[in-house]
């Protein structure tokens, strides 16, 4: 079975790579300050990277034609945010080069993980290097908000604190720990959460600094786990180990360890109903971290070792 985290390796091949990471991400923090007379809810969270998540290998074509595999059943292609992600950066260019583009999917869909906006920031950043179109940070950002409002977190590839509508990013760098990551066999939707009237809407506004000097909480998360007893059954388990919660409005919930070997013990004896993985944090995303790499035609990057 392939770890699927993250690796780079020093090489002196000639040969240009065309697989690219698509993290993961954890909300560390989740706080709901307020709701908007439009309904939206003010919020205050925390996004870290992980090493661990999808992969997209990409093969530049001649024509302008974006060929996505595999195929989702039940989802049109001109549904599906890898293709947005690609015709959005070729009208936004003018480009005229095409691309096939290889999914290897492994981050559970719904889990509050990111898996989506993450492929779809993956395909920008991408092929923004491969098609030489010299967006900017920004202007990529700008297109994946199009997209969806986490897309914008994924192309700026650093950890950050949202505030507002999440519209507000402030780059930051909490402690890169190791993390327990579960994903309970049940699919949570977020409108439903947000309308629950038992959810918590007037958490006070705090400064990042005291943010981060004290436990980290999620708002939503005694909604989710009186909704759900999947997510309620996952979290006891991980909270016999140490520090837990939700992540986003879930369905993935999450412990935090100092080291590796502390996490991986505890992940031996997980349930077998839950999938699972053990992942660093980066605050720095991978993907940032391989494309910096290439631009200095030294490094490639590399799929691990099978373990």
């Amino acid at each position: 079975m392939k770890t699927h985290h993250f690796s780079t390796a020093l090489s002196t091949s000639l040969g240009k790579p065309n697989r690219f990471p698509s993290p993961a991400k954890l909300n560390l923090f989740l706080y709901i300050n307020g709701k908007l007379p439009n309904g939206y809810h003010e919020l205050q969270t925390l996004f870290q990277f992980l090493d661990f998540g999808d992969w997209l290998t990409i093969d530049i074509c001649q024509d302008k034609q974006i060929r996505i595999s595999p195929e989702i059943p039940g989802l049109p292609i001109e549904q599906n945010l890898i293709y947005r992600a690609a015709t959005l950066l070729q009208e936004k260019t003018g480009c005229t080069l095409g691309a096939t583009i290889h999914l290897d999917k492994i981050l559970p869909m719904g889990g509050g993980i990111g898996g989506g906006s993450s492929n779809a920031a993956t395909t920008l950043l991408a092929l923004n290097h491969l098609w030489q179109t010299h967006l900017s940070i920004n202007e990529l950002a700008e297109l994946g908000l199009k997209l969806g409002a986490d897309v914008p977190i994924f192309v700026h590839g650093q950890a950050a604190f949202a505030e507002g509508v999440g519209e507000k990013i402030q780059y930051c760098k909490p402690q890169e720990k190791y993390y327990v990551v579960l994903k309970p066999e049940t699919a949570i939707s977020t409108a439903v959460v947000f309308r629950d009237p038992n959810l918590p809407r007037n958490t006070e506004k705090r400064s990042l600094v005291q943010l981060l000097n004290q436990p980290f909480a999620n708002d939503c998360e005694k909604v989710v786990r009186t909704q759900y007893p999947e997510v309620e059954k996952a979290l006891l388990w991980l909270l016999q180990y140490g520090p837990a919660r939700l992540t986003g409005t879930g369905a993935c919930v999450f412990a935090e360890f100092d080291d590796e070997k502390s996490a991986q013990a505890v992940f031996q004896q997980k349930p077998k109903e839950f999938f699972g993985f053990v992942a660093k944090g980066l605050n720095v995303s991978p993907l940032h971290t391989m494309l910096k790499q290439l631009s200095t035609n030294q490094f490639i990057y590399t799929q691990p070792e099978v373990t």
